[in-house]
This record gives structure tokens, C-alpha cells and sequence, in this order.
């Protein structure tokens, strides 16, 4: 899988949008929702970037062991 710059903008992306809603959560006083959605945003966030590492090792390791 090639690397664009795709990922990058979905997970800045995904930010914003968590920042918001915590903003939004915390004004109207629900700060303990405001939490969890940050919480379940970096979640998201991480399991992509799990994926692209895992994509990226793989890649590596075809290289060094010539397998296409």
C-alpha cells in the first residue's frame, strides 16, 4: 500500500472533529462524555496508525528479502 498523504489529512481530520465535540461537551457541561469521545478519538486515531505501521514493516521486510 502505498503512502499518501491521505492518512494524514483523516487523522488531522479526526482532531478537529473530536476537538470540537469535546469543546462543545465541556461548555455544556458534560464534561465526563467530553472525555470519552476524546478517549474513543485517540482510539480511532491509534488503530490507524497501527495499520500503517504494520504496513510499513511489512513493505521493509519485503524489500530486504526480495518477496514481491
Amino acid at each position: 500500500m502505498p503512502y499518501h498523504l491521505d492518512s494524514v489529512f483523516q487523522i488531522a481530520g479526526i482532531g478537529i472533529i473530536v476537538a470540537m465535540i469535546h469543546t462543545v461537551l465541556k461548555q455544556m457541561g458534560k464534561e465526563d462524555f467530553a472525555h470519552w469521545v476524546t478517549l474513543f478519538g485517540f482510539g480511532v486515531v491509534l488503530f490507524m496508525v497501527a495499520m500503517l505501521i504494520q504496513d510499513l514493516f511489512q513493505t521493509i521486510k519485503n524489500v530486504f528479502l526480495f518477496r514481491t
